[in-house]
């Protein structure tokens, strides 16, 4: 059996890069790939220090070449797309040079603001097949002479129903209560001070899912202590369950390179509330029915008299468009194509 393996910085937590990658392990594995992980944190097969996010010596190149010696294709999973480790790029893409790898690129340096100096990633080998998660990036990378892949991120549409009363029992939550969930990480591009201030307009309660990073502890503090809403910030693993228990999803980033929280809410039948960053634009072509932040009288008036037809032509959508089938069949055209099919 050919053998595969995922290779980031962090693998197998609840990060958007990590749910992903998750899925395409899954996949893979289903396509016939004996897959394992490699990275320096999470809950992986093969621990590799120095691959992690600000670990600035980077791994040990021998140590990184004997993690997949055995291995027949790696997917990148963003490690060589965003500089938050620019010796581990480096020692990566020296490491697969003339292999066969998939770059899965989420977070390409030129779309934050910080990274827009570092013009070295994403690394290029005639080995490799790059892939990106929007039309967006897509055209970037055509612009920089890269050809890219789309494949968007894909959902178990098909899945089970979450437990609300469960969940809200856990929260210490009463049904009449207005749950708004927040489904991110606590970072600035998340806009946390949108979000609670849709909750406080609407008489919710704020559920923020996600830990503070880069830097931003300080801040999420103040935040939420002046929040004048009831205030819930409870890391859970992404379940249906977080769905199942709120009434009202927030995702007013001010940039994302797809957002997995609105096309989630869709899956499990929840009305979304969606910040016009550039993709959410892309997306929302599909046809997918959000609100903005802007119109809230709109959302009050949905949470008075909820639209089941918006709902069910939000999960048709989900469903014909950003399946695990059809993740699963854009894989294997790509891997026919090079020639990678085991």
């Amino acid at each position: 059996m050919a053998r595969g393996a995922m290779l980031s910085f962090r693998l197998g937590l609840s990060d958007g890069v990590s749910v992903v990658a998750r899925l395409w392990q899954d996949l893979l594995t289903g396509i016939g790939f004996d897959m394992v992980t490699v990275a320096a944190e999470g809950p992986v097969d093969r621990v590799v220090p120095g691959l992690g996010i600000d670990q600035p010596d980077g791994p040990d190149p021998d140590a990184l070449a004997a993690a997949v010696a055995d291995v027949d294709l790696v997917v990148v999973e963003n490690l060589c797309t965003i500089p938050l480790n620019l010796a581990a790029a480096r020692t990566v893409a020296r490491t697969l040079a003339g292999r066969p790898a998939i770059l899965h690129h989420h977070d390409p340096p030129w779309q934050r603001e910080r990274f827009a100096a570092v013009t070295e990633l994403p690394p290029r080998d005639p080995a490799w097949r790059h892939v990106v998660i929007n039309r967006l990036t897509a055209d970037q990378f055509a612009q920089r002479d890269i050809e890219a892949t789309v494949i968007y991120n894909g959902f178990d549409t098909h899945g089970p129903n979450g437990d609300r009363s469960a969940m809200r029992a856990a929260l210490g939550v009463d049904d009449p209560t207005l749950l708004v969930v927040h489904p991110v990480r606590a970072i600035a591009r998340k806009n946390i001070p949108a979000a609670i201030a849709v909750t406080e307009q609407l008489g919710g309660t704020y559920w923020l899912m996600g830990h503070a990073e880069e830097g931003y502890d300080a801040t999420l503090a103040q935040l939420l202590a002046e929040a004048r809403c009831p205030v819930i910030h409870r890391p859970v693993a992404r379940t249906p369950d977080i769905y199942a228990a709120a009434d009202l999803v927030v995702f007013p980033s001010t940039w994302e390179g797809f957002g997995n929280p609105p096309v989630e809410a869709a899956v499990w039948g929840r009305p979304c509330v969606v910040g016009d960053y550039p993709v959410a634009g892309e997306l929302a072509e599909f046809g997918f029915r959000w609100f903005s932040p802007d119109r809230l009288d709109e959302v009050r008036r949905f949470l008075e008299s909820p639209d089941p037809e918006l709902l069910s032509q939000n999960r048709a959508i989900a469903q014909q468009h950003f399946s695990l089938d059809r993740v699963r069949s854009d894989l294997v055209a790509l891997l026919a194509d090079a020639g990678w099919l085991p």
